[in-house]
């Protein structure tokens, strides 16, 4: 009960929340630690704050296993056999390349000069081996981002070198998308003219024309913040929506393009029940409710599904992504947070507390 005072009572004073919070209309109130009526998280399974996962937005037990493996022993040969045997097409590959990147990063950060040592030796001992020289593309990527900030010279010659390496990518797998989803990040660093992105993106689209990743990489180029407008943003959102086969999560794309231009105080009470932010949300639950239960972009748009739906108080329908979701919180909005454990933390109890503020509890959650 002290840790969901704890966040409540973060969550209360934080000024972008504060609007929303303080509307009565849903009825919920803070609860002194331990009163009877405190919502506590605890009681729906869900996992404690220092359990959850910030390395993937959701399972992959396999990725999980190599990982371990890897950084227990600092040999590349597992990873080089979980890419090998993962296809081309589909996210899959790309989110594995992404996780075996930002594993060294944070590894380096951690022991600079020393950690991550497998993907160095990856590359010096497969020099020919295109899953190691994806790794090693985004790993660049990452550093860059993770390191300098955007314009300075070092950012700059870090990304320079990451588009080397994802040209020879290219080369040594020739038909796969990933290096081009890198070089998309490439691209937002290093400012590519509109004309010479829109080169690079009809090189995506040959290779994944449904890719989500793949849009979420573009979006963000798109984006008023960086090499676009919201006008340009929304439109290539909402066209990439409209043209998404049955059972694909593009039709979510409306909902991030509408967070990634969302004021950093939100002034305006119900800003999350404009009919902008609801038929984003909308269009978000029918693709992850016509998705497959194994798409491996599923969890992402959970993720910003459950932060949307609590800022809007459809508690019901937010506690249900956070069921789905528990264990991993490796994704948008949290990984932007210090602490994206802790921020994931506390919009789950506020959901919690929101539920049972409107007469729910744990034996009436739909599982």
């Amino acid at each position: 009960m002290q840790i969901l005072w704890i966040l409540i009572a973060a969550c209360m004073v934080t000024m972008a929340l504060g609007p929303w919070l303080r509307r009565r209309r849903a009825g919920i109130q803070l609860a002194e630690p331990g009163a009877p009526d405190a919502a506590d998280p605890a009681e729906y399974g869900f996992a404690r704050q220092e359990e959850l996962d910030v390395r993937l937005p959701g399972p992959d037990q396999d990725l999980l296993d190599v990982l371990d493996v890897v950084q227990a022993t600092q040999e590349w040969r597992a990873a080089a056999q979980l890419l090998a045997g993962t296809p081309k097409e589909g996210e899959l590959r790309w989110q594995r390349v992404q996780a075996f990147a930002g594993a060294a990063s944070l590894e380096l950060a951690q022991r600079p000069g020393v950690g991550g040592a497998w993907l160095r030796k990856w590359r010096s001992e497969a020099p020919k081996d295109a899953g190691a020289a994806q790794v090693h593309a985004e790993f660049l990527v990452q550093q860059a981002w993770r390191s300098s900030s955007a314009g300075k010279d070092d950012f700059r010659i870090i990304l320079e070198e990451a588009r080397a390496v994802c040209a020879e990518a290219a080369l040594l797998a020739p038909g796969d998308p990933v290096p081009y989803l890198t070089e998309l990040a490439v691209a937002r660093g290093l400012a590519y003219p509109h004309p010479e992105f829109e080169q690079l993106w009809a090189k995506v689209l040959d290779r994944a024309p449904h890719h989500m990743g793949a849009h979420l990489a573009a979006l963000h180029y798109w984006c008023e913040k960086w090499h676009g407008s919201r006008a340009l943003a929304d439109e290539f959102a909402t066209s990439a929506a409209a043209r998404a086969p049955h059972g694909s999560l593009l039709a979510a794309l409306p909902l991030f393009a509408v967070y990634e231009h969302m004021p950093d105080i939100v002034l305006v009470t119900d800003f999350h029940r404009t009919q902008v932010v609801s038929r984003a949300l909308e269009g978000a639950l029918h693709a992850v409710h016509s998705a497959r239960a194994d798409d491996p972009v599923l969890a992402h748009v959970r993720h910003l599904l459950a932060f949307f739906l609590v800022r809007a108080e459809r508690w019901s329908e937010a506690l249900d992504q956070f069921v789905h979701l528990d264990g991993f919180v490796g994704a948008l909005p949290w990984t932007l947070s210090e602490d994206p454990a802790a921020e994931y933390a506390i919009y789950r109890a506020l959901a919690v507390a929101g539920y049972e503020a409107n007469g729910g509890n744990p034996a009436t959650l739909p599982r």
